[in-house]
């Protein structure tokens, strides 16, 4: 497999996954902006979206969409447990975070020219939603309770961008002592150091 990403991207998601997994994997880089991958690859013959995360599979396949590979990563290991068997009510609380975390936490950033008093209105949203995660977070080590999934993968990388909305993660103490959780984790210490 090969993950095309973007250092300090979304693609850090199913960059944890993989080496959480200990599933083979190649890494390529992608200037998104310049749409070349690191050996000079037109990336939109690769992902005609143009975008990571972007996962090449068996036979020269592409999937894309970070909640879709993190899953199809998950199932290709279910012996990591790093997903709730399909179909099990736990499945669909994995799904409804990814969810969450993607439309509520991940998307909505307003751009660089974005007036100011929509930066903030956006920023006090967040602060909301961090809050409620916040107490999710209270009374378990992970989102689904014990264990870590794909959906820690992604929330964590969520939250790696914090500082650069103006969120300190200090602000709430079970968000922060998760943040810090996983950021210990052998597999995170290493995605982190692979994308410098």
């Amino acid at each position: 497999m090969k993950l095309y990403f973007k250092p300090g991207a979304c693609s850090l998601s199913p960059h944890i996954v993989l080496r959480e997994a200990g599933l083979p994997f190649e890494l390529v880089k992608v200037d998104t902006k310049a749409g070349l991958t690191a050996g000079g690859e037109d990336f939109k013959r690769i992902n005609p979206k143009g975008y990571v995360p972007t996962l090449q599979i068996d036979e020269g396949q592409v999937l894309t969409e970070g909640v879709a590979i993190v899953q199809y990563l998950a199932d290709r290991k279910p012996e990591a447990q790093l997903a709730p068997r399909s179909g099990s009510l736990e499945r669909y609380r994995l799904i409804e975070w990814l969810n969450y975390i993607a439309t509520e936490l991940h998307k909505g950033t307003p751009p660089p020219n974005a007036p100011q008093e929509v930066k903030d209105t956006v920023r006090e949203q967040r602060l909301v939603k961090y809050g409620w995660v916040a107490e999710q977070l209270a009374s378990r080590q992970f989102l689904l309770g014990e264990r870590f999934t794909v959906a820690d993968a992604y929330l964590f990388t969520v939250l790696t961008w914090s500082k650069t909305r103006g969120i300190e993660l200090a602000k709430w103490p079970a968000l922060k002592a998760y943040f810090d959780r996983i950021a210990a984790r052998p597999a995170v210490k290493e995605a982190l150091a692979a994308e410098g």
